[in-house]
């Protein structure tokens, strides 16, 4: 009996030793389990976070100057925006560089109007309707061709009565945000100082002392509070559409001054150096 006893013994102690091996034997295939050692790396899947996303267009760096398919798209993706009213010529100029920069102050970027890998992606993530509808570069005019016509029929009243004095040039896109300025800067003031306000942006414009266009002047780094405090972008009335129309027809209430300011408000002693030729309403204008 002991004997038996002993073989019963030893049965269960070698069954109970086999156990963990039985146990790997019998997993299911395929299965992971929480102590099994794996060193593989984790699986990644292929979608690619916004932000790391290829830039649009090429990589080549646009600036004033270049020119070509990538122009083609910057501006036609510009105008999709409303930010660019040029023609779609494939040429990178001040146009251009004026709708770029606007382009880059709105989206709290650099506004150095050069177009890098940043610019391009913000660019394509906020224009990804965009679809090209101007003629192609290799046709593509400097007068807009017949791609341009519609544009041209579809201005609206407002723009077109802009542009019937409009004797300096100037593009649809800077008869707007001269607008837009002057409704910012003095919607409370009188009419005559509204035209005043325009015809300081104009003289500006003619002076060597400032950028030669009006939305280079108005974006300037500090020239105007309306820019500043984002009241650039307020719809304007058609009060200030006229005081623009009747600055581009040649009235000039300012006589000809380059600065005003509002004496209630204003902060640097600078401005009140300056040679002050008259006030309108609650602006003092000067030379």
């Amino acid at each position: 009996m002991t004997k038996h006893k002993q073989w019963i013994f030893a049965a269960l102690t070698l069954t109970l030793a086999a156990a963990p091996f039985t146990a790997i034997l019998i997993k299911e295939p395929g299965a992971v389990y929480a102590n099994q050692n794996n060193h593989t790396s984790p699986t990644t899947g292929s979608t690619v976070p916004e932000e790391e996303a290829l830039p649009a267009f090429g990589t080549t760096l646009l600036k004033v100057g270049s020119s070509g398919q990538d122009v083609y798209e910057l501006q036609g993706r510009l105008k999709h925006l409303g930010f660019y009213a040029g023609a779609i010529d494939s040429q990178f100029g001040a146009k251009t560089k004026n709708a770029v920069t606007w382009f880059q102050w709105k989206f709290g970027m650099k506004a150095d109007g050069v177009v890098g890998a940043k610019t391009k992606l913000k660019l394509y993530n906020a224009t990804k309707a965009w679809k090209p509808t101007e003629p192609s570069t290799s046709t593509a005019k400097k007068n807009g061709g017949n791609g341009n016509a519609g544009a041209s029929n579809a201005a609206n009243t407002n723009t077109a009565e802009l542009s019937s004095g409009n004797t300096m040039g100037l593009s649809e896109n800077d008869l707007k945000i001269m607008a837009n300025a002057v409704y910012g800067e003095s919607r409370g003031e009188p009419f005559e100082g509204q035209v005043a306000v325009a015809a300081v942006i104009l003289n500006r414009v003619k002076s060597p002392s400032f950028p030669n266009t009006p939305s280079g002047v108005i974006f300037q780094p500090g020239a105007f509070t309306a820019v500043a405090d984002g009241q650039i972008y307020l719809e304007p009335n058609e009060q200030a559409r006229k005081a623009v129309q009747q600055a581009l027809n040649g009235w000039d209430p300012s006589g000809g001054c380059i600065y005003y300011f509002n004496p209630k408000t204003a902060t640097s002693k600078w401005i009140w150096g300056r040679p002050q030729v008259k006030t309108i309403g609650q602006h003092i204008f000067c030379m």
